[in-house]
Formats: C-alpha cells, sequence, structure tokens
C-alpha cells in the first residue's frame, strides 16, 4: 500500500480474493508498461505454505528493488506482480515462531502445516485417471483468476525447507539457467542440497535442481508401488495450471538452518537402501504411537480444530507414502550402493523433521481442549505422554544437528537472485 501511495504512477495494488476467515489477499502490480499487453508479465507469490515465510522478505526485497531501480526494471523487461500471502490463515498459526528463538523447538511448538487438501499449493483443479479434484479453496481460486488474467511467462512460488541446502525446481528444462542457479547460493556461502529428493520420482536435471513433479507422475508412482492415489485429497499444483499459458515456473527451496552435510558426496559405510529402510521403519514407529494416542483421544475432541484435520491427513497418507518409499527402496538399483554423507544425514533427517513437525501439532491440538476446559482424563493422559515423547525426539534431532540458523537476509537474497537470473534467461541474456 506504501508503495502503490508514492509511486501511483509505478506500482497498483487491488484485492485478488479473500481467504477462508476473510482475510484480504492483496495484488501489488509494479512496471513502466502495466497496461501494455505485450509486455511479459512475472508472477511472485509468497506463503503457499504457512510455514514457510522466507518469501515475504524476498518479496519486500523485490518490490523495492524495482521501485528504485529503473535501468534494473527496463533491462528485465517485465511486468512484475506479487501477492505477498498465499495462505493468511494459515500463516497466522506459524506466527508465533516468526520472531525466534529460531530453534528447532521453538520452530516445531509454534509450526503449523495444512492437511494436503487444504495446501494452497497443490489444490488447483486436477482430473487424471480414477482421481478428479475441484474443490480448489478460495485462496487458490484467487491464485487461477491473477494467472488467467496474467497469463504470465514466469510464476515464482516461493518456498522454504528446513534442514539442509539450497535446491530448485524447474517445470521445464532450461539448461543455459542451470550454472547461475548453482552458482547464487555459494555467492551467500549456502550449500546445495545434493542428499535425498524430497520423493523419489524426481528428475535431476542438474545438481540440486529437478524437474517439478506433476500431480499425474505423483498418482503413476503411487500406483506403481501399491499406494491407491484415487484417496488423495490432492489436487493439481500452480505450475501445472499455468502450463496452459506456457509460464516457466520456478521454486527455490530455502533451509532454514545450514549443514555441513547437506553437500557432501563422501561415501559412508552404510548403504543407500538401508539408510531409507531405516527412515521409514522410525516413521512407522512413530505413526504407530500417533495412531494409538489419536484414537484414544479422537471421542473426546470438541474444537473444530485446523490441527484436527492436519493429524487425521498425516494418520490417513503418511502410513501409505511410507510403504511405497520402501517399496521403491527395496526395488531400485539406485539405492544398491553406498549411501553419501548428504544422503544418510538426509534420510536420517527425515526422521527427525516428520516427528517433530506432527508431534507439535498434536500438541497444539490437545493444548486447544485444554484451553477451551475439556480436560478430560483421556486428553491429559495422553498430552502428558505426548510431551514427554515430543522432549525424546527434540533431543534425537538436536544431537544430530550440525548447523546454525541461516540469516534471512541470505536466504532471501539466494530467492532474489534466482528471480533475476531466470527472467534474464527468459530474455536470452545468459548465454553459456
Amino acid at each position: 500500500g506504501q508503495l502503490a501511495a508514492e509511486q501511483p504512477d509505478l506500482v497498483r495494488q487491488k484485492r485478488a480474493g479473500t481467504s477462508q476467515l476473510g482475510e484480504p489477499m492483496l495484488l501489488t502490480s509494479i512496471g513502466d508498461a502495466l497496461d501494455d499487453a505485450t509486455v511479459p508479465n512475472a508472477f511472485v507469490f509468497g506463503m503457499p505454505h504457512p510455514n514457510e515465510p522466507i518469501g515475504m522478505a524476498t518479496i519486500r526485497e523485490l518490490t523495492r528493488l524495482l521501485c528504485r531501480d529503473a535501468e534494473l526494471r527496463h533491462a528485465l523487461g517485465h511486468n512484475w506482480h506479487v501477492v505477498p500471502v498465499a495462505d493468511p490463515d494459515g500463516t497466522r498459526l506459524n506466527e508465533g515462531w516468526f520472531g525466534g528463538p529460531f530453534t528447532r523447538s521453538h520452530y516445531a511448538r509454534h509450526f503449523y502445516r495444512p492437511a494436503p487438501g487444504q495446501q494452497v499449493e497443490w489444490t488447483f483443479p486436477f482430473a487424471y485417471k480414477r482421481q478428479y479434484f475441484d474443490r480448489a479453496l478460495p485462496e487458490t481460486q484467487a491464485l487461477m483468476r491473477v494467472i488467467d488474467e496474467l497469463r504470465p511467462a514466469f510464476m515464482f512460488s516461493l518456498h522454504n525447507a528446513e534442514h539442509g541446502g539450497v535446491y530448485y525446481y524447474v517445470s521445464r528444462p532450461a539448461e543455459p539457467l542451470y550454472q547461475a542457479l548453482q552458482d547464487i547460493p555459494a555467492w551467500e556461502g549456502l550449500p546445495l542440497h545434493l542428499g535425498e529428493p524430497e520423493i523419489p520420482l524426481l528428475t535431476e536435471v542438474a545438481p540440486a535442481t529437478f524437474v517439478m513433479p506433476t500431480a499425474e507422475e505423483i498418482y503413476d508412482f503411487t500406483e506403481q508401488f501399491g499406494g491407491d492415489p484415487a484417496a488423495s485429497p490432492m489436487g493439481g499444483s500452480s505450475a501445472s495450471y499455468a502450463k496452459q499459458y506456457g509460464t516457466f515456473g520456478l521454486v527455490v527451496e530455502m533451509p532454514y538452518w545450514d549443514d555441513p552435510r547437506a553437500n557432501d558426496l563422501t561415501p559412508t559405510d552404510t548403504r543407500r537402501r538401508t539408510a531409507l529402510l531405516d527412515s521409514v521403519h522410525d516413521g512407522r514407529a512413530f505413526l504407530d504411537f500417533l495412531q494409538s494416542s489419536f484414537a484414544a483421544v479422537e471421542p473426546d475432541l470438541k474444537a473444530h480444530s485446523p490441527y484436527r484435520k492436519t493429524i487425521a491427513a498425516t494418520l490417513t497418507g503418511s502410513p501409505d507414502q511410507l510403504n511405497q518409499l520402501a517399496a521403491w527402496a527395496a526395488a531400485s538399483d539406485e539405492t544398491d550402493r553406498l549411501a553419501t554423507v548428504a544422503e544418510l544425514f538426509s534420510a536420517h533427517d527425515l526422521t527427525h523433521m516428520t516427528r517433530l513437525r506432527a508431534g507439535g501439532q498434536y500438541l497444539r491440538l490437545l493444548d486447544g481442549e485444554l484451553g477451551i476446559g475439556n480436560g478430560t482424563p483421556t486428553i491429559r493422559a495422553q498430552r502428558a505422554e505426548t510431551a514427554a515423547r515430543f522432549e525424546e525426539w527434540l533431543a534425537a534431532a538436536d544431537a544430530s544437528a550440525q548447523g546454525q540458523p541461516i540469516p534471512i537476509r541470505k536466504l532471501a537474497a539466494v530467492q532474489l537472485g534466482a528471480a533475476l537470473a531466470t527472467v534474464e534467461w527468459l530474455r536470452g541474456d545468459i548465454v553459456r
């Protein structure tokens, strides 16, 4: 709002939509030729997952830079459009850790991430084989309207990871761009993520650079390794939706905590398959506890809580995902070798992340019940048991940690640099 008031000829602002709880979603547009349909559009949005706030800082610096540097605006040759917060309601449920301290304990105790069917990034319309999804959230519908209006040449969905290094998703092959993307983190002293990818089906086109998985590919992978893809409530992604306009999509995953093992390719004495199956085993043990505890308290729950939806979705989807990972790890030739330090670290950290994320939200669910006076004996007993186990999970994660919190300035700088480099590439200015 301040930029639009200070520079009305350059900056415009309008309401793009409304969140489920009534929060306005604002679209800010910056450009010297906003009414010129021949000028390509760049669309940037933050907080597609509400536990991933670095994008807000990136958007703040991007808009300030564009407003004060006319030469850069002209060189980039795009009109820029930003939605700083794509999930306002979920963001408010993470505000407890935004001000620090930036420890894993504080993060996990104030963490919230919606169930898959409630995530803005993954609730775009989708139809494939036995799956049909048309329950786009109001926030998702707002992004759809913006995409339909802009038909962007470039779309940047701003995401964060937790421990490790930087990695990228591109919506289609972009060979000349990869080296620039790999160089940018090094400028800020950050490693690339060279450990296990988020999901096994990813196609790696360069170190720490993957082609974005589509909902269709996820469906086929799930089906191939014994899952029921039609049981998933997820839709398509923003990149899949924008593909109809020829949009090039980029995601830069930024870690909150650095770790020297993130890009260490030294072989260990543990086989990659063993490391992955050990992670599956630990994940199943955690889910067994969560399933048992949640089954005990569920008849007593009274509050209409977003954490309840998340825990229920975790217990529905996570066992199937672990089974798929185990089936892939056992069958794939790619896992029949010694794991690198980076792969072993990321396999172990997956267990820590899963337990702390879900465990923290489960404690918030139970605390919410206690907060409204619903302190039944079962809820109080399960809250005490979960809190004790949570301390054990936290101690194990802290004992494994070797990194430090990364300054927000560095994280935003890498995301901003990647956006500018990509737009330069789209204009043909990067030549390798």
